[in-house]
Order: C-alpha cells, then sequence, then structure tokens
C-alpha cells in the first residue's frame, strides 16, 4: 500500500472513530441523570474517551503519511459516518433535513480546508502561547455565559458544541507548534506548550459531552466537525503565515465554502428545534406518559363538557377527588 492511501484509510477511521465516540457520548447524556459535563461513572463515557484518543492517534498517524490538504478535509466525513452509524447500532434514523444539513457542513468544510495551504511551521513562544490561551478561555468563556442565556436546550448546545471547537482548535494549534520543537533528548522543555494543550484538550471533551445532552447528535457534532479547525485555520492564517490557495479567487471560493457550512449548521439545529416534544422523548429514550396517566383535572378545576341538554340554563360540574384503591 502506497504511503498516500494509507494515509487516506488511517484518515477515514480515524473519522469513524469520532463518530463511535460522538454516538456514545450522544447516548450517555440522553440516559444518565448524572453530571453534564463529566459523568465520570459511565463505563461508556470513557469508552467515548477512549474513541477519540484513538480518533486522534489515527488522525496524526494519517498526517504522518500524507498532506495536510488531503487529510483534513477527510476528516470533515465524521458527521457524515455518524448519521449512518447511529441508525444502525442504535435506532436513531435522521430525516431529510438532517441529511442536508450534514451534507452542506461536510462539503463547505471540506471545500474550506481544501483551499488552505500551510505555510512553513514555525514554534510558539512562551509568551505567544500564554496569549493564546488567555485568548481562548476568554472565548470560551463568552461562550458559556452565552449558553446560560439562551433558553432553547438546542441553541444551548450548539453554543456549548461551539465552544468545545474552539477548544479542541486550539488544542490543534498548540499539538502543531509542541510538535515541531519537540526532541526525545529533552521530553519536558516544551511543558508550558503540553500543559495548556492538555488543559484546551480536556476542556473541549467536557464541553462536547454537555453539548449532546437535549440537543441530539447531529448539531453538536456538526458543530464541533466545523468550528474545530475553522478556528485552528483562524489561527494559522494570524500566527502561522497559512493563506488560501489560488489568490483572490480562492479566498472568494473560501468564503462560499464557509457560508454553505454554516448553512448547513444552521438546517441542522432547525431540524432539531422542529422535533416535537413526544419525539424527543422517544429518541433520548425518556419515558412518554400513556393515556391512561394522562394528566387529570385537579380539584377545583372547571371542565368543559360540551353542550348539556335541558332546561337549567347554569349547569356547574364539580370535580371532586376520591381515592381509589391501588392508585394514588
Amino acid at each position: 500500500m502506497s504511503p498516500l492511501m494509507l494515509s487516506v484509510v488511517l484518515a477515514l477511521a480515524s473519522a469513524v472513530a469520532y463518530a463511535a465516540a460522538a454516538i456514545v457520548q450522544e447516548r450517555v447524556a440522553a440516559s444518565a441523570a448524572g453530571p453534564r459535563y463529566a459523568p465520570l461513572h459511565s463505563g461508556a463515557w470513557w469508552v467515548s474517551v477512549l474513541l477519540n484518543g484513538i480518533g486522534a492517534t489515527l488522525h496524526v498517524a494519517a498526517l504522518a503519511y500524507g498532506p495536510l490538504s488531503l487529510v483534513q478535509p477527510l476528516g470533515a466525513l465524521t458527521i457524515v459516518f455518524a448519521l449512518p452509524m447511529a441508525a444502525l447500532f442504535v435506532g436513531r434514523r435522521a430525516g431529510r433535513r438532517a441529511w442536508r444539513g450534514a451534507l452542506m457542513a461536510t462539503v463547505g468544510l471540506a471545500g474550506l480546508l481544501s483551499l488552505t495551504s500551510g505555510a512553513e511551521a514555525r514554534s510558539l513562544t512562551d509568551g505567544e502561547r500564554w496569549l493564546l490561551a488567555g485568548a481562548t478561555f476568554g472565548a470560551v468563556a463568552v461562550l458559556l455565559t452565552a449558553a446560560r442565556l439562551v433558553g432553547r436546550s438546542v441553541l444551548r448546545s450548539v453554543v456549548l458544541a461551539a465552544a468545545a471547537g474552539v477548544s479542541f482548535g486550539m488544542a490543534s494549534v498548540l499539538t502543531k507548534s509542541v510538535a515541531e520543537e519537540w526532541t526525545p533528548r529533552a521530553p519536558l522543555a516544551e511543558w508550558t506548550g503540553l500543559l495548556v494543550l492538555s488543559a484546551f484538550a480536556v476542556t473541549g471533551l467536557l464541553l462536547s459531552q454537555a453539548s449532546y445532552r437535549g440537543a441530539g447528535l447531529a448539531a453538536p457534532l456538526a458543530t464541533v466537525t466545523v468550528v474545530n479547525p475553522v478556528a485552528a485555520a483562524a489561527v494559522g492564517v494570524t500566527l502561522f503565515g497559512e493563506s488560501f490557495r489560488y489568490g483572490a479567487p480562492g479566498t472568494v471560493a473560501a468564503l462560499v465554502c464557509g457560508a454553505v457550512a454554516a448553512g448547513g449548521l444552521v438546517q441542522l439545529t432547525l431540524d432539531r428545534m422542529t422535533v416535537p416534544p413526544e419525539s424527543r422523548s422517544v429518541s433520548s429514550g425518556a419515558p412518554v406518559a400513556s393515556d391512561g396517566d394522562s394528566p387529570r383535572p385537579e380539584v377545583g378545576q372547571g371542565v368543559d363538557v360540551g353542550a348539556v341538554p335541558g332546561t337549567r340554563p347554569n349547569l356547574e360540574v364539580e370535580v371532586r377527588s376520591r381515592a381509589v384503591a391501588g392508585r394514588s
């Protein structure tokens, strides 16, 4: 197998691992009543952490054998893999709007990444790393505040996913910088970069876990998948001198691809926001009240019984509380 083909296989395997991790995270968020950010007592959540680690390792290995311009767009296939995998393994089928949004987000992101040309890598100084860390955590704090102010659970989850994408994107930037400077002779020389990198990775993992509660799979996963490389590319343009291919036409095409990806995220968000409450309860595994458990009138509550035949003009119906054996 040629190095290029091996890189493609590794990149696709990485996307599958990330998709599987997202499915497990969403199931944990839908079924667990514990902590939103870190369900440490859930064995399934630790499986998702392992799958995320496998996906990251495969992604790095793919970059070792193939160019960034090929590996990064293939990573955008995570959301496309996740939807059929969720339907196959957990019975979660996506509608037409969800598929349309997923394809738009994937095509737009893949086009945007394919137009990014990598410049010669350089390391970041300690001052630049701490400045980047402060700016990133400030952006994450703003997004967390916005998530608390948003009333709709789906929008709140999308904002949390965006914060996770920013954290993962900055982790990617620092991984690139630390890898350029790391040497076996001094493995701890880059301890500041490793410290900040670990903080970003853990923050992104916890935020992504929280984003799946109440929003399903597609919208949070697509948001993380898009925001992650876009945030990293923004830093690459400003700090590493990266640019878009083909000059001004390439820049215009990149803006169009970005708009397509953003439109896909909007489609996915709207798809989840228009799901009926009953469908959300069924899809999340929460019990739905049956007809026998439907709400009953309280004492003193008026009941409309329609027209009542007879000559009495004023007829009131009073509902009295009565204890029934075997029921409360």
